[in-house]
């Protein structure tokens, strides 16, 4: 039986820790992402089928393929912003008070164009709705907790409800506890 020495490897990616590896004269082995990897056994393929389920060559045209359905989304998306824009402007001056109309009008395209595609319109449209209905804001708070925010979308949904619905800061303070 082969006795090797263990090695830590540093923070990196596969191929750098196959290079680690490989920069001992004696045996070694270290564990990454939870797969043992051997100085004398492990080349980049079989590093990368241990670690990962796939060579490097299958690990990067996955990754190709899903880049360009990523880019065929992102241009589907963009060319439907025009169809989408009068689509949720017509939602929001069915939900909000016209007070609010000539804004939505304005933010709905800026918002369909950002990061989260418009996702925080029909957030915000849920919650608002249920507001203006006079529904309990302890009745209300799950709807935004079941939304699947990150920090970042959940600031953006309070924002836009502070903004839109006449009992929005008092929801707003009651949802951040």
């Amino acid at each position: 039986m082969k006795n090797y020495r263990e090695i830590e490897f540093g923070f990196g990616n596969i191929e750098e820790a196959v290079k680690e590896l490989k920069s001992h004269k004696d045996l070694v082995k270290g564990t990454f992402n939870g797969q043992i990897l051997y100085s004398d056994i492990d080349d980049m393929d079989s590093a990368y089928k241990k670690v990962t389920g796939s060579t490097k060559a299958e690990l990067d045209e996955a990754r190709r393929l899903e880049n360009v359905e990523y880019k065929r989304q992102q241009k589907e998306h963009k060319e439907a912003i025009p169809k989408l824009t009068i689509e949720w402007v017509e939602k929001g001056k069915k939900i909000l008070d016209k007070k609010h109309h000539k804004l939505w009008t304005k933010i709905v395209p800026i918002r369909l164009g950002d990061l989260y595609q418009g996702m925080e319109l029909g957030n915000c449209l849920e919650i608002v709705e249920q507001l203006n209905k006079g529904t309990e804001l302890d009745k209300v708070k799950p709807l935004i907790e079941d939304q699947g925010h990150s920090g970042m979308s959940f600031s953006l949904v309070c924002s836009m409800v502070r903004e839109f619905a006449d009992r929005g800061n008092e929801f707003v303070e009651y949802a951040r506890t």
